[in-house]
């Protein structure tokens, strides 16, 4: 691949667009396509959440070279943006104000990737050949060449589902028009869905935890708003982070808020949920363990899956591809990132060794990379994207190093600071990563959070 000039780049998202301002430095010419009708299509369906990544975490460094030749001017590197901050001031300019707008094709999605005259089975001179993707558009199906291909699409349009075991709950199906995926503008677009209803939020990661936290500032505004919080898993503490431990304020902040609104009752929290059945019950929806007819269910008027994203691999399927069987991402990134074993402050930079399959030209960067791990940083990507294209470009050293360095605790995205939701999160913020999390009825086994997880260990005295 050492003279590869054409790099197809599947999505038009931070990490594509990455992608493709590093191919242009380097000489080469990049097609990204992008399925949406402008760039950033996925970013615009969480426009309203602010990252708790501040602006300096969230540029490509390549990317920014690009603006400056147009005059752009970067935002405050300390501020948070919003997702949709991150369009109109980064994503927005960069696909076009600078010289990526002539390489970008909208309203193309990608339906297939192979290489040109051989099926997945030949072998002989297969690497020799460029590859073709299919993708379809507004005039019908296309085709084009490319000597290589990174795949930057996304996971954004493929949530994993709310049965327990991986498969939709029976009765998920036909429901699925009235059943909310991702992290829902409640408190905007979507606020005469969820205002003065009872709502059920399923799932224990960033995306579950600042919908409840919007849901409860909901409540603030809308009488008769009722949250509950379901959640697999049997310890609620385990979704509130490292509060005032954390290197990164503005994730602390998110565990603190949501330690708080558990601990005044606020929020319900119904622990070893595991869904198995959906069906309608009236005018609500029915949410049920173990068999329809019995074990544990509750009634609610609506349902948000937040149980994380899994990638589509379909229009891969004549593309030799290395997953790891339980991550589903390339076998060398696997155990740098299995949330079994790590945060995401304890993932190092990585790049096109760890991103490699046995298809030569071929990648997956961006958070499609990680596979099913929940957690990713933009500028991670960024990384992964530079080095996966000093690789094409036949810059071995290049490739080889290491140019990121984050905080001590890693940046993962996911939802940003936490304001307005009353005395009580402004009290927890100074308490040892939070009040001690109760259900009702429980009993309090220490001053806070801290406290109540070194007791656990035998320790004496206050944990903090």
């Amino acid at each position: 691949m050492t003279e590869a000039r054409t790099v197809a780049i599947l999505g038009a998202g931070p990490v594509g667009l990455a992608a493709a301002a590093q191919v242009l430095e380097r000489g080469m010419e990049p097609i990204v396509l992008e399925a949406g009708p402008e760039a950033g299509h996925a970013v615009r369906q969480w426009a309203h959440v602010p990252l708790f990544s501040p602006w300096e975490y969230c540029i490509d460094k390549a990317s920014g070279r690009l603006l400056a030749e147009v005059g752009w001017n970067a935002p405050p590197s300390g501020d948070y943006p919003t997702g949709g901050e991150l369009l109109a001031h980064y994503i927005e300019p960069l696909a076009t104000r600078t010289r990526l707008k002539d390489h970008i094709r909208l309203s193309s999605r990608v339906t297939a990737v192979a290489r040109k005259g051989f099926d997945k089975m030949k072998s002989a001179g297969r690497a020799f050949e460029a590859f073709t993707i299919r993708y379809q558009n507004g005039k019908g199906p296309e085709s084009l060449k490319a000597d290589a291909v990174i795949d930057a699409s996304g996971t954004w349009f493929s949530p994993n589902p709310a049965g327990a075991d991986g498969l939709p709950a029976i009765g998920e199906e036909e429901l699925r028009g009235r059943i909310a995926y991702g992290m829902p503008d409640v408190l905007g677009a979507a606020r005469s869905r969820y205002a003065g209803k009872t709502v059920a939020v399923l799932g224990a990661g960033h995306s579950a935890v600042g919908t409840l936290i919007d849901l409860a500032r909901l409540a603030e505004q809308a009488p008769g708003t009722r949250v509950i919080w379901l959640m697999r898993g049997e310890d609620p503490r385990k979704a509130f982070g490292g509060g005032a431990n954390d290197k990164l304020v503005a994730r602390g902040a998110l565990g603190q808020a949501l330690a708080a609104l558990v601990a005044s009752g606020r929020i319900a929290v119904e622990t070893g949920f595991k869904v198995s059945h959906l069906s309608q019950e009236g005018t609500q929806i029915r949410v049920a363990t173990g068999k329809a007819s019995c074990c544990r269910a509750i009634t609610v008027d609506a349902l948000v899956v937040a149980t994380g994203l899994r990638p589509d691999f379909g229009f891969l399927r004549e593309v030799r591809l290395a997953l790891d069987p339980a991550v589903e991402c390339p076998p060398a990134l696997a155990p740098l990132i299995d949330p079994n074993i790590h945060s995401c402050g304890t993932v190092r930079p990585h790049g096109a060794r760890e991103l490699a399959h046995p298809e030569p030209g071929f990648y997956v960067a961006g958070i499609k990379s990680y596979g099913r791990a929940p957690t990713f940083l933009m500028l991670t990507g960024y990384e992964q994207a530079r080095s996966i294209v000093a690789d094409i470009a036949g810059d071995r050293e290049a490739a080889e190093r290491v140019e990121l360095v984050l905080p001590e605790t890693g940046v993962c995205s996911g939802p940003g600071p936490v304001a307005g939701l009353g005395g009580s999160i402004d009290a927890a913020a100074g308490c040892c990563g939070g009040p001690p999390p109760t259900a009702a009825g429980a009993v309090v086994s220490g001053c806070c959070v801290a406290d109540v997880r070194a007791k656990e260990e035998g320790k004496a005295g206050c944990g903090a």
